[in-house]
């Protein structure tokens, strides 16, 4: 059985990570096409960067025996963190990377930081609200037409906030360099 690790996503991983989500958005059967047009166009690698800009953790890639198989983008969302997609590579896919994944991204996030994970998914995807529900998440709403005339379901998961000031998600670049002065001075 392979080695399943989780890991940050590192520049070198923008180009590997982009073609696989534009593969998943696209050949996804629950989206419409107005969806998939808007969502890859959106989700580039700026975007990406961007993500990684705040805290490289919001891509990460779920591993097996260190080969990527799989990845999870995520953002801040006003003191919530939002899981913009989580898919197994195809050359993955009859792995358990995908149940790894659920419980590592939990692990990570509930950190103190947010007071839930949230995301929403088509109704009719009945594999990911199975995967979701059995990792805690609940379906807490139908948002009838939400996203191009579409139907989802609004899945989100509680998670243990500490008093502390909100996440606001976009750091500047001289609280990016603090930061990373800050991880150097703590690693000395």
């Amino acid at each position: 059985m392979a080695e399943m690790t989780i890991r940050a996503a590192t520049n070198a991983d923008i180009n590997l990570v982009h073609e696989q989500l534009r593969d998943v958005i696209m050949t996804s059967p629950h989206y419409s096409d107005r969806f998939k047009e808007h969502e890859a166009g959106r989700l580039d690698k700026s975007f990406l960067r961007g993500l990684m800009a705040i805290d490289p953790w919001h891509i990460m890639l779920m591993c097996a025996d260190g080969v990527p198989g799989g990845a999870m983008v995520s953002g801040p969302d006003c003191g919530s963190i939002f899981r913009y997609w989580s898919w197994v590579f195809p050359s993955h896919r009859q792995s358990r990377l995908g149940m790894f994944g659920m419980r590592a991204f939990d692990e990570h996030w509930d950190n103190g930081r947010f007071h839930k994970a949230y995301t929403f998914v088509r109704p009719e995807n009945e594999v990911a609200r199975k995967l979701l529900a059995r990792y805690g998440y609940q379906e807490t709403a139908l948002m009838k037409q939400h996203i191009f005339g579409q139907d989802y379901l609004l899945i989100e998961k509680f998670y243990n906030r500490q008093d502390v000031p909100y996440d606001s998600g976009y750091q500047g670049r001289l609280a990016r360099l603090k930061k990373a002065v800050k991880g150097i001075v703590e690693r000395a």
